[in-house]
């Protein structure tokens, strides 16, 4: 079966049907390959603070990651 046409089986499914489905592809993935350090967090809490890079909304991260995502499948 292709990725499209587990795409759309998938939408057919009601929404908690879809966010089990999603919650248990995510478990399959494992741990992030990175780990970020305390001094990295305190690190960007700095950058912050003195405006050396913008906040990211989570909405924006979001549509970036997924841009991204659609983009790497192609």
């Amino acid at each position: 079966m292709k990725l499209q046409e587990i795409q759309q089986e998938a939408l057919g499914l009601s929404k908690p049907e879809r966010a089990r489905l999603i919650a248990s592809l995510i478990d399959t993935l494992g741990p992030p390959e990175t780990e970020v350090s305390d001094e990295e967090v305190q690190q960007r809490d700095t950058d912050l603070d003195r405006g050396a890079v913008q906040p990211v909304l989570h909405e924006e991260a979001n549509s970036n990651v997924s841009r991204k995502a659609k983009s790497i499948a192609s």
